[in-house]
């Protein structure tokens, strides 16, 4: 019998996890951890589990995949972004924030008896896999489970993402879900519609 390791794998969204999950269940029997106190409004969070819990559905109709949906906890994110809320993408904001999540999957995984966690962050070409993994070693440090260390965006993760987006018809959003990605996001297409 083949018996793999019981990876708890963080996800944002259907989009990235898509290619995420088709790579590592090659290696691992791997549940979903969906937490992103990041995301507001509450009904864009919502909206982003449920598109998870259908892609898993259609993608591993044996029922080999748990969706674990945590709880929406904007104050998590909230508490971590103030005083940053004028620093601008990719920065120090953006790095608490995948360590909020992170911390939470680690805390997860431990307490359920995972043997290894991973997230599935690094396969958007906007997050750094550097400032991923190196949070993701040091939280494994803490809570004495492994993590899998990630790039999944090479070897074409991320384009393999889109073509699984199109066949599985999956909800995709332009932005992380973070009010400020969001304003970012908008504030780029009122300077293109300016050209």
């Amino acid at each position: 019998m083949d018996i793999r390791p019981k990876l708890l794998l963080h996800c944002c969204c259907a989009p990235c996890s898509s290619a995420t999950l088709e790579r590592l269940q090659r290696d691992y029997d791997v549940d979903i951890y969906y937490y992103n106190p990041n995301i507001e409004p509450e009904a864009e969070f919502r909206k982003r589990a449920g598109e998870e819990e259908r892609f898993v559905r259609a993608f591993r109709p044996d029922g080999g995949v748990q969706v674990i949906v945590a709880e929406y906890d904007h104050e998590a994110f909230e508490r971590i972004a103030r005083g940053r809320e004028q620093l601008p993408e990719r920065g120090e904001r953006c790095y608490l924030c995948y360590e909020l999540r992170l911390r939470r999957t680690a805390a997860f995984a431990r307490e359920k008896g995972y043997d290894c966690f991973t997230t599935s962050l690094s396969i958007s070409p906007y997050k750094s896999a550097r400032w991923i993994n190196e949070i993701g070693e040091r939280l494994a440090g803490e809570y004495q489970v492994p993590f899998v260390h990630s790039d999944f965006k090479k070897q074409n993760g991320y384009a393999r993402s889109i073509a699984l987006s199109r066949e599985y018809n999956l909800y995709r959003q332009d932005w992380c879900g973070c009010v400020y990605s969001r304003m970012e996001r908008e504030r780029k297409i009122a300077e293109r519609q300016q050209l």
